[in-house]
């Protein structure tokens, strides 16, 4: 991923499912998209490490549900609009079943997903235009196009990242 066009700068914690606490010093920033191979791969490869930094209170993550026009991300567009916000454990829950079962509810006709989610997960829609809206506005300004894309401090990157070295950044990050 090519990051030299991003403006860093223009993202900031302000939208977002926000899980972990707000006082955690490092803030780790995600533009993903829920029907997106490599925002899975990226979601199930960070989870026990960003995990154990939560619960140790040392993390926060600020989770973007990135609404993209790309056909094959339309769907994850549908499934970003019943997250609840203002639950960010369940929301968090919910991430877990939709990146486990995507390939299930990816095979749907898009205007199927809305009827899986309400009767696989019992989610209601939630009318939170002004945060999706918000997290697109931000993403263009900061030319974020790719989902992944992830933020801690000054390192930008995408679902290329081990454990090891996410968590190697985290301690940096805890140092300054």
């Amino acid at each position: 991923m090519d990051i030299s066009n991003i403006k860093a700068n223009e993202v900031d914690a302000t939208r977002g499912i926000r899980y972990g606490e707000e006082s955690a010093p490092v803030k780790v920033l995600e533009f993903i998209n829920l029907n997106c191979p490599y925002c899975k791969q990226w979601y199930e490869e960070s989870r026990e490490v960003l995990n154990r930094y939560v619960n140790e209170g040392k993390v926060q993550r600020i989770i973007k549900l990135f609404d993209k026009e790309k056909p094959s991300l339309r769907k994850g567009n549908v499934v970003h609009h019943y997250m609840d916000y203002n639950n960010p454990g369940r929301a968090i829950e919910e991430m877990d079943y939709f990146f486990a079962h995507q390939d299930e509810w990816g095979a749907l006709d898009e205007a199927k997903i809305g009827e899986y989610v309400e009767e696989k997960r019992g989610l209601l829609y939630h009318p939170i235009e002004d945060e999706i809206q918000g997290i697109i506005q931000e993403a263009e300004r900061a030319n974020v196009v790719f989902v992944p894309t992830i933020f801690i401090g000054d390192h930008i990157f995408d679902e290329h990242m081990t454990p090891q070295e996410l968590e190697e950044i985290i301690e940096k990050e805890l140092l300054k």
